[in-house]
């Protein structure tokens, strides 16, 4: 009976609060009403005739109350109907909705006395949102209570997990990728005092170990290794597949679900994430039953990938929305500033930056970074096990800015205060928190290929196979002189004698198909479509005899790996120089590149997708320079200074990575040490749980099943795929 009295007491003193604080914020509301009322001429309270000072601010307290109540029941509605156009778009209808319930507010009020032109409602309903979350939130903070339900509400959760669930004594483990944040910026961040919270971790003791990527260091074949357990047969970003007559590429929906499905088949296990996981903003799943911003979902199309659920859990409060969409503006304002003080300054090296772009950074380092934040609260505040998320921003700003410099500064900055409040979130979950840091690779400044040189990796190969090119290539000398060489090439092949077979070595195709070239940072790729397997050196010869050699020997390029019938795979590099597969170390043509750079060529070597051609930019080890073959100043996805060399930031209660004097190399090293930390604080993960199954399908055995539960998609899947989350 006294427990019975307690809580009757307790739940009498809860509403009571609440009570005051609804209160409180209404009347914080209702003088804000007043104060905009007073200085903006297009907003009054009053009727034409004038009122007292009293009658205003009754009117002006029914507005606010209305304005109040229209965002709390009918803004979820508009939102959630409004999820299924681009975020972009939705982040820019944001002011203009919240005006348009700001006027429905005053049209409520009676005998007219409440009005506002359409932009000054814009306005006052952006402060008044402000101000009253302001209000609610100073207030919710002095109660553990009320700040942690409204944190559940913000992030979309009802209720904490149940307190009599025994995991609640068990500690979680929260992954955080800093994506194409580098071993050696996080350092230098660190250092200059731009990351002040991950600084207090490493005074804390936690241990920053640097991992060596793959020679495909890129998010695509980094992401699935980590979250998969197998990045097999990714060779880059984008790559063509002669078997299925596919173009890959790793941002695309359709592309990221075929890889993690064969991720799935290779090891037959659902991921990283399969026991009650969450998967925020990643291009992989990693089994995980809870999604937001996962690309390989968005290619699902069904009623469960309608709703956008990740959007509506964080859009639903109309105080998130606009200021999120606020921030959303500010920065293509920042974009904007930033790209025309580079011009003004004719800072190099430098790239494009107009167009969408101020967009797309937008989305990238406000939007997506809010959405995820705010989903990864609420995992800890529902007491999840595992949660995987993904923070793009520093890798887009990076790709275009520069991995150094002012803007890139202000990203890590900001990217500290985000680890900051999960950090803070943490401390109110009803379970313990072990926040891992990690990033998925670096990124290696320089100019692009093109701005050196003059011509694209595309226009090289075509002269150097003796098609045609724009005029503006030939006027440049690595244009001038590949198609000379073909030309040369052609000539002698054509006087060429009879082998002894009776045949000539020089016959080809009456109408070869033209390569296919790509570009995934400073690793190109170049296969020919018309032939069904791996062309070797010899048969690349016969059809075009001056390719391989101009593409060795130009400057520009580090080295080139290619098929060769008498020695399995060469590497071809300046100087004559070729060195078999086989007998690759990391001197000779690769000692440029560092550690560990001949066991990623070789293992790339047998992977049954790599390229006809596969070739590397020169590495400038005293600059660190790289050249992309992309217009990117900062990029990755070869070999190359600090693109292949990413971190992994631990708590000192998890075990170390790797022993003592021993190296961390490759994705799916990173995964057994990840799924080793889960064992560790829950005991064995069981493959393909609740978060998918393995079924047979119309794709084949080994089909992921999508889970009943929350699997939803939020990242746009309509139009062209930005190139900007390359990477």
């Amino acid at each position: 009976m006294g427990d019975g009295r307690w809580g009757g007491a307790e739940r009498w003193r809860s509403a009571g609060r609440t009570l005051v604080r609804v209160l409180v914020v209404w009347a914080v509301s209702t003088l804000t009403m007043l104060l905009l009322a007073g200085l903006l001429p297009d907003f009054r309270l009053q009727s034409a005739d004038g009122d007292s000072f009293t009658r205003t601010a009754l009117t002006a307290a029914t507005a606010a109350g209305a304005f109040g109540l229209l965002g709390a029941l009918v803004w979820p509605l508009i939102v959630r109907a409004l999820l299924l156009v681009p975020a972009l778009v939705l982040g820019l209808l944001v002011f203009f909705l919240n005006g348009s319930l700001l006027l429905v507010a005053l049209w409520l009020i009676p005998d007219g006395r409440g009005a506002a032109a359409p932009e000054t409602a814009v306005a006052v309903a952006a402060v008044m949102s402000a101000v009253a979350s302001a209000s609610s939130t100073a207030l919710a903070v002095r109660d553990d209570d009320a700040y942690r339900r409204r944190l559940y509400r913000l992030t979309g959760r009802t209720r904490p997990r149940d307190p009599g669930d025994t995991a609640g004594s068990v500690p979680g483990t929260v992954f955080l990728q800093l994506d194409g944040v580098g071993h050696h910026v996080l350092r230098g961040a660190v250092a200059d005092g731009l990351m002040p919270t991950v600084a207090g971790w490493l005074e804390a003791g936690h241990r920053l170990t640097p991992w060596r990527t793959d020679w495909s260091s890129q998010t695509g074949a980094s992401q699935l290794g980590i979250l998969h357990g197998s990045n097999e047969d990714v060779p880059a970003f984008r790559w063509y597949e002669k078997d299925t007559g596919r173009l890959m590429v790793s941002n695309r929906p359709a592309s990221a679900v075929e890889l993690q499905r064969r991720a799935v088949r290779r090891t037959g296990d659902g991921g990283l994430l399969t026991v009650d996981g969450a998967s925020r903003g990643n291009l992989f799943s990693g089994g995980a039953d809870q999604l937001a911003l996962v690309l390989s979902m968005a290619a699902r199309r069904g009623r469960r990938n309608r709703s956008r659920a990740g959007y509506f859990a964080y859009f639903s409060d109309p105080a998130n929305a606009v200021r999120t969409a606020g921030s959303l503006v500010a920065e293509c304002v920042r974009e904007v500033c930033q790209s025309t003080r580079a011009r003004l300054r004719r800072e190099t090296p430098r790239v494009s930056r107009g167009g969408t772009y101020p967009f797309v950074r937008a989305f990238a380092t406000v939007v997506e970074r809010d959405v995820v934040v705010s989903a990864v609260m609420g995992d800890m505040l529902a007491g999840r096990t595992a949660v995987y998320a993904d923070l793009v921003a520093y890798d887009e700003v990076a790709h275009h800015s520069g991995p150094h410099g002012r803007d890139t500064d202000q990203v890590l900055a900001r990217l500290d205060r985000a680890i900051a409040l999960i950090a803070t979130v943490a401390e109110h979950a009803p379970r313990p928190y072990r926040i891992v840091l990690l990033s998925d690779h670096g990124q290696s400044p320089g100019e692009t290929f093109e701005s050196v040189y003059g011509l694209t990796l595309k226009d090289l190969v075509r002269a150097g196979c003796g098609l045609p090119v724009p005029r503006r290539v030939r006027r440049t000398r690595s244009g001038s002189e590949a198609r000379d060489a073909a030309r040369d090439a052609l000539r002698s092949v054509l006087h060429r004698p009879l082998d002894e077979s009776g045949e000539t070595a020089r016959e080809l195709p009456a109408r070869p198909s033209e390569p296919v070239v790509l570009a995934s940072g400073n690793l190109g790729l170049v296969s020919f479509p018309d032939v069904p397997h791996r062309m070797t050196r010899e048969e690349i010869d016969r059809r075009h005899p001056a390719l391989l050699r101009t593409l060795a020997h130009h400057p520009g390029i580090g080295f080139v790996l290619v098929a060769s019938a008498e020695h399995g795979s060469v590497v071809l590099a300046r100087g004559g120089v070729e060195v078999p597969v086989a007998e690759l170390t990391d001197d000779g043509p690769l000692a440029v590149f560092g550690r560990g750079a001949a066991r990623a060529v070789r293992r790339t070597d047998g992977f049954p997708h790599v390229a006809d051609i596969m070739i590397n930019s020169m590495y400038d080890p005293a600059t660190g320079n790289v050249h992309a073959f992309e217009e990117q100043i900062g990029s990755h996805g070869g070999l190359g200074g600090e693109q292949s060399h990413a971190f992994l930031l631990s708590p000192p209660d998890l075990s170390p990575p790797v022993g003592a004097g021993e190296e961390l190399v490759g994705a799916e090293q990173v995964h057994r040490v990840l799924r080793r930390w889960l064992r560790e604080s829950s005991g064995p993960q069981v493959p393909l749980g609740r978060a998918g199954s393995l079924r047979e399908g119309p794709a084949g055995p080994l089909e992921i099943s999508p889970s009943t539960h929350e699997t939803e998609s939020v990242l746009p899947v309509d139009g062209p795929v930005p190139q900007d989350k390359n990477h």
